[in-house]
C-alpha cells in the first residue's frame, strides 16, 4: 500500500483540508500519514482521518525518508517559514526525500512562484487530486 505524508504546521487547516479530499477521492487505499510542525496541526489532520500522526523535527526528518509521496505548502522546503517553525531539518529532510513532492503553491513567505495559480485552496487540492494522484494506488 502506498503512503501519502501530508506535511502542515500553524493550525493544520491546510493539512487538514487535504486529507479529507484525499480520503473522498482514494478511500482506503493509500495510507496517510499527518505530520505536523506541532502537536495542533497534527491533531487536526488526525481529526481529518489520516491514518497516523505525529509531530514535531525529528518524526518529519525520519518519516520523510520512507514515504511515497509528500504534500505540503511550498514552505515547508523554506527553512524559518511558518513563523520559524520549520526548522532547516525538516526543509532539508524533505527536499532530499526520495519520495514524490507535491507543493501546494500557498506561502506566507516574502515569496512567490512565477505562473503558479492563484486559485483558492479547495482548488488547488481538487487539482492535486485530478492531476497528480490519478495512478498513485
Amino acid at each position: 500500500m502506498k503512503q501519502i505524508c501530508v506535511i502542515d504546521g500553524q493550525g493544520g487547516g491546510i493539512g487538514s483540508a487535504i486529507i479529507k479530499r484525499l480520503k473522498e477521492a482514494l478511500k482506503e487505499t493509500v495510507e496517510i500519514v499527518a505530520l505536523g510542525t506541532n502537536a495542533i496541526a497534527t491533531a487536526q489532520m488526525l481529526k481529518a482521518k489520516a491514518n497516523r500522526g505525529a509531530s514535531g523535527e525529528n518524526a518529519i526528518v525520519q518519516t520523510v525518508k520512507q514515504v511515497d509521496v509528500i504534500i505540503c505548502p511550498v514552505g515547508i522546503i523554506m527553512a524559518h517559514a511558518m513563523m520559524g517553525e520549520v526548522t532547516p531539518r525538516i526543509a532539508e529532510a524533505v527536499a532530499s526525500s526520495p519520495a514524490k513532492k507535491i507543493l501546494i503553491p500557498l506561502s506566507r513567505e516574502n515569496v512567490e512562484i512565477v505562473g503558479a495559480s492563484s486559485d483558492p485552496l479547495p482548488r488547488l487540492i481538487d487539482a492535486l487530486v485530478q492531476d497528480n494522484l490519478k495512478n498513485i494506488k
